[in-house]
């Protein structure tokens, strides 16, 4: 039976599959305590349903099995960014995982049903659902978590989307994987913005990911000069991970990236209108973070670039609807400066109304005159 479930797991796309049980997590009590310290920072949904989170069976009484599943969505290196070229995660270069893999993992729950019989019972994850994938996709001897808190395999590296099938089926469980990053701290050495409050504890209100997708108000200053061009999403802690280097090109087009993406023009971005904006994130994981988010981050990235090209679109963002983006666009024009810079943050200080955007255009202009 498991070899069976194996077999149709691969025929259906998955690059990678683990079995484990039913029993509680271990690393739950961790888990709580991360959330208890205030790790998971502007993210309050995760507490909703964190008892959930405690095993399998909260989700599924009668499970007795984890079908654990991953995908390879590597799509190859990529050339650092020009000069007004920014970073988005690879994980959004293609269509949104969610969808691509749920609809798999129906098809894989269907195919479990029928080999299990009349009475078989399953319920499917995908990243969104109260369930600390990680630890079950290591327990199935998938990969190890790393000092990032990834998932790594030593096929794959970390480049992997996680799934799960639940079943009330007696399955016999793979070994669990074994930590394998030694003394090897690169992950922790590269972070820009130090998130890594030690290995495996990530303090998600400093990580770029957090801020750049999760978060729905103004970036923290400090954190600012530190993103560099970074739009959604950042991979700095998976690009330098040695065991990345065993990375393959994903045979799965539906993350193959989109054109535009891999080093997205800040400019042009920035003129986008609503209409572009869907049109262009159709189906994409950065629709997450919103038009006005993404062009918060914009704002944050052109800022850091230091161009004057910059500075005609971050003055037109001075007169966004938004009052976020045009404080981020007021503290990029600080952070620019020259003529024009100045001249664009005197005359919309002028004229602006909510105090929070006042202070970011005093501020810039305190920057500017120092």
């Amino acid at each position: 039976m498991k070899s069976e479930i194996r077999q149709l797991a691969l025929h259906l796309g998955f690059d990678v599959v683990g079995f484990t049980n039913a029993e509680d997590f271990g690393r739950w009590d961790f888990y709580r305590q991360w959330l208890e310290q205030g790790f998971a920072g502007s993210m309050g949904y995760l507490l909703k349903h964190r008892d959930l989170k405690r095993g399998p069976r909260e989700l599924l009484p009668q499970c007795r099995s984890v079908v654990c599943v991953a995908q390879n969505y590597y799509a190859g290196s990529s050339p650092p960014p020009g000069d007004l070229e920014g970073w988005i995660s690879r994980y959004a270069w293609g269509e949104d995982y969610h969808k691509e893999m749920k609809g798999r993992l129906l098809h894989l729950l269907r195919g479990i049903q029928e080999i299990g019989g009349s009475g078989t019972r399953g319920r499917v994850f995908v990243d969104t659902g109260p369930f600390l994938e990680r630890e079950a996709a290591m327990r199935s001897g998938m990969g190890f978590i790393g000092k990032n808190s990834c998932l790594i395999n030593q096929k794959f590296g970390s480049w992997l989307f996680l799934g799960e099938v639940l079943t009330n089926l007696p399955l016999e469980p793979d070994p669990p994987a074994v930590p394998r990053c030694g003394r090897c701290t690169r992950c922790l050495d590269a972070c820009p913005t130090n998130a890594f409050v030690g290995p495996y504890l990530l303090d998600a209100r400093r990580c770029i990911s957090t801020l750049t997708i999760e978060l729905r108000g103004p970036i923290p200053r400090d954190f600012r000069p530190l993103m560099g061009t970074h739009v959604f999403g950042c991979d700095i802690c998976q690009e330098v991970c040695p065991w990345n280097r065993f990375a393959r090109v994903t045979s799965h087009e539906a993350y193959h990236p989109r054109a535009g993406l891999q080093a997205p023009d800040l400019v042009e971005l920035m003129g986008l209108d609503l209409e572009d904006y869907q049109k262009l994130f159709r189906k994409s994981p950065v629709k997450r973070a919103k038009l006005v988010g993404l062009r918060r981050n914009l704002a944050v990235a052109l800022g850091n670039t230091g161009s004057p090209e910059a500075v005609p679109v971050l003055s037109l963002a001075l007169d966004d609807p938004e009052p976020l983006v045009r404080g981020h666009a007021a503290w990029a024009l600080g952070r620019i400066g020259g003529a024009a810079a100045r001249q664009a943050l005197k005359e919309r200080l002028d004229k602006e109304g909510e105090a929070e955007v006042r202070e970011e255009i005093v501020a810039a202009q305190r920057r500017l005159s120092t």
